[in-house]
């Protein structure tokens, strides 16, 4: 029997996931086994997190919003202005009405004040 020299393909793939996982610390960096299973758990997190940023930045935004809206009238608040937009139909998300309150505070409420009579 011949003798076969292998692990070249094996050994292209381990190179490949160690790349990815140069940055790890340890034996994540090093060893096979636990640069796998790091490598999934880091894919998961990155696809679990790509979910939860859309929800965080949404979160952030109408907090503004409603600091804003609370700040200049006192019965006035984010539900009041967002119900108004919709009634109004006024095409403005909500990523661009935070925009405008915090770089221009009166240009929001002037909106408010617009939508609201």
């Amino acid at each position: 029997m011949t003798r076969v020299k292998r692990g070249y393909i094996a050994r292209r793939r381990r190179t490949k996931t160690r790349s990815f996982a140069s940055a790890f610390g340890g034996a994540h960096s090093r060893l096979n086994r636990t640069i796998t299973q790091q490598k999934r758990k880091a894919l998961a997190s990155a696809h679990r997190d790509r979910g939860r940023k859309k929800r965080d930045f949404r979160r952030l935004w109408i907090t503004r919003i409603n600091a804003i809206t609370r700040e200049n009238e006192l019965s006035y608040s984010y539900s009041r202005l967002i119900h108004d937009l919709y009634k109004k139909q006024l095409l403005l998300n909500r990523k661009i009405l935070a925009q405008i309150a915090i770089s221009n505070k009166n240009g929001l409420s002037i909106i408010s004040n617009k939508i609201s009579k």
